[in-house]
């Protein structure tokens, strides 16, 4: 059992869903982000997404391109998100995994980067961008190095992707609740009821719910049915309009969601 796969048994061991939160490296400075982080795990998080900014972020909301493209102005380096996973496995025992566009892992080299982010106590990869079909550099990396490698499935993905998906993914499958780019909405779409259940139905083990989550009342939705909630741009704007002490309070008050009832499955 990986330790991602580990730290989502434990919350339903504890009676929860899985707190998944994201924020994006270098904002807004990298000793910031990097105190962020382990603000998220001290205050109920139980996975740390970490995002390296990139130049063209086409899934992501305006709250988290702004924030990338602050860090990318400040002069962000693809060696800062090493530099702040080692600090944040340093402090902290929440696994870290990166959600990361694929073409800066191409350039910066699939080998290397698998290397650097298992040296720096990275757990794995989330790759928005990129299909298990496409990814065989990557399979064949994250196999050598041990990490997680989770796709994302939608609900518009065929039985035979979803297939192919849950066959490749390791860790849990990131499943999108609706169909557009990261943010906040008011009612999370019906679709990732029904999408987790053809996972399940299909012998997937994990599955987290991402894109559109913002408060505790959607995370005890998302939990009821699947084993994790992602959230990223109400963390965000947290950290942007108040600093450390209100990203404390904020996801403080989303852990409050995760108790949950799941409908049982095997593990």
């Amino acid at each position: 059992m990986s330790r991602v796969e580990a730290a989502i048994k434990k919350a339903e061991d504890a009676g929860r869903g899985a707190l998944i939160g994201y924020l994006p490296v270098g904002f807004p400075d990298l000793q910031t982000s990097i105190q962020a982080a382990i603000t998220l795990a001290e205050n109920g998080a139980d996975i740390i997404e970490l995002g390296p900014p990139y130049s063209d972020p086409v899934m992501d909301g305006l709250v988290i391109q702004e924030a990338t493209q602050a860090a990318l102005a400040a002069g962000f380096k693809m060696r800062d998100l090493f530099t702040a996973v080692r600090a944040i496995t340093e402090a902290t025992d929440v696994p870290v995994v990166v959600m990361t566009y694929w073409n800066p892992v191409v350039q910066y080299g699939v080998d290397r980067f698998a290397d650097d982010l298992l040296a720096a106590g990275g757990a794995g990869l989330i790759t928005p961008d990129i299909t298990p079909e496409s990814a065989e550099e990557w399979i064949a990396a994250s196999e050598r190095t041990g990490l997680d490698r989770i796709f994302l499935a939608a609900p518009t993905s065929s039985d035979e992707r979803l297939d192919r998906i849950i066959a490749a993914s390791t860790g849990f499958i990131y499943t999108v609740s609706t169909m557009g780019i990261t943010g906040e909405r008011t009612e999370l779409d019906k679709a990732a009821r029904t999408l987790v259940t053809r996972l399940r139905e299909r012998g997937a083990d994990r599955a987290c719910v991402g894109i559109g989550i913002s408060t505790a009342d959607q995370i005890a939705g998302v939990v009821d049915y699947a084993d994790g909630a992602i959230v990223g741009t109400a963390l965000v704007r947290a950290l942007r309009d108040g600093g450390l002490p209100a990203l404390a309070d904020v996801t403080r008050s989303l852990a409050a969601g995760t108790p949950s009832a799941p409908t049982s499955h095997e593990n």
